[in-house]
């Protein structure tokens, strides 16, 4: 039985007619899972380069990358055509029009581009592995249409959640059914969230290794990307520990990937060979987000009731100054101390085309520090940097907050 109801103005500004006893769609369960496909292919696939090198169109990281963006494209395919072709009046009013004939949810048509993005990305990363050898570098161009597939899938996963999520509020169900479905689609929406927080860290991984963590440019790295995400998710749903959640999730699948892939064995089909190996290299030990995603849930919380101008002068300085602490100690652990070359934080994985014993690898080399003159001024680009971000995800936070359809 379909009903109709009017969300209150003030809230969405149109009126949206939707299902009494819609349940949460099989599609989003599919994109979240495709989503987690995706990343944790990707970190496989960085591990295979490290361990083995040169890999093939099909080889077992690609193959579960490609079953990410096939599941993806897949379910959100057809949900587009079952709502175009034989979806009811109240499910197309819900919908997005495209091209006047396809009826879509947002997160959908995000999950079928970035799927296509992907697979399209496939032939022609084999081609450039043919034409050119090893990449150099994650950001080669058929790795960028592949990566902005992957973000694509990704986001169109978090934002089918929060529709559904945000859709629950006219919904008329019992409060106890309510407050059961909106805990599933957190917890779905934390994990979307935390798979792309995972892809927005890897892009800037290289930037952002142990042995950067003593130079200014790796905080305005971070300061630049990361609170853009974090507030945006921060304020996309009413959750008191929204970011936390998040950063827990980029935290557990970083380490499950850092403790479990190294485990199995590989051996390097590409020389030089000047580190002999015979398992998989661990990729890196998780930036430790989740101690500033701690502040920034607390303050927000804290001062709810400032703007968003106010907020991100709070938020945005908050960030800096809890990410700088924590990460100029870490990693200097992670760099210098023998405590920190076993498996639990994997500083001891080293390229096996990289001389295992350059006198730079376990301490900072005279190019990796700063004056303190150089490191003040770095830091306070970053602030700006960091203010800026937050603004920018205040703002994208608030958009999120408003998706229905």
């Amino acid at each position: 039985m379909e009903t109709t109801f009017t969300p209150p103005p003030v809230e969405t500004g149109r009126v949206i007619p939707l299902r009494a006893n819609a349940g949460i769609p099989v599609y989003i369960v599919a994109t979240v899972f495709s989503s987690f496909c995706v990343i944790t292919g990707l970190i496989w696939d960085i591990c295979w380069h490290l361990s083995i090198g040169r890999d093939g169109l099909l080889s077992p990281p690609h193959l579960v990358i490609y079953l990410g963006a096939v599941v993806a494209g897949l379910f959100s395919g057809y949900e587009i055509l079952r709502k175009s072709f034989w979806g009811s009046k109240v499910e197309k009013a819900e919908s997005v029009k495209i091209w006047g004939i396809f009826y879509s949810s947002l997160g959908a048509l995000f999950c079928v581009w970035g799927a296509l993005a992907m697979l399209t990305s496939a032939p022609f990363d084999d081609w450039w592995h043919n034409t050119y050898g090893l990449d150099v570098t994650i950001l080669s161009p058929p790795h960028t249409v592949l990566i902005l597939g992957i973000i694509g899938i990704q986001f169109g996963a978090m934002v089918s959640v929060l529709a559904v999520k945000n859709q629950l509020k006219f919904q008329t169900l019992s409060q106890s059914v309510k407050k059961n479905k909106d805990r599933i689609l957190f917890w779905l929406f934390a994990l979307s969230g935390g798979f792309l927080l995972t892809i927005w860290f890897t892009l800037l991984s290289e930037e952002l290794g142990r042995m950067e963590s003593h130079r200014s440019s790796y905080y305005i790295f971070g300061a630049a990307a990361f609170p853009i995400l974090l507030m945006a998710i921060g304020k996309a749903v009413i959750h008191k520990w929204a970011i936390t959640a998040v950063a827990a999730v980029y935290t557990a699948l970083m380490l499950g990937t850092l403790w479990i892939i190294p485990l199995f064995p590989a051996e390097p089909k590409l020389g030089p060979i000047l580190n002999h190996i015979d398992h998989y290299q661990a990729f890196q030990f998780p930036l430790m987000l989740i101690i500033p995603a701690i502040a920034l849930d607390f303050l927000r919380n804290r001062f709810a009731y400032l703007n968003d101008w106010k907020l991100t002068v709070i938020l945005g300085s908050a960030f800096l100054l809890v990410f700088f602490i924590v990460q100029w100690y870490v990693g200097g652990f992670l760099m210098e101390s023998p405590y920190a070359r076993n498996w639990f934080f994997g500083s001891n994985s080293w390229y096996f085309g990289s001389n295992p014993d350059w006198e730079y690898r376990f301490k900072f080399a005279p190019f990796m520090l700063e004056s303190t003159p150089e490191l003040i001024k770095g830091l306070g680009i970053a602030l700006i940097a960091s203010l800026i971000s937050t603004r920018i995800g205040l703002s994208w936070g608030n958009w999120m907050f408003k998706i229905q359809r």
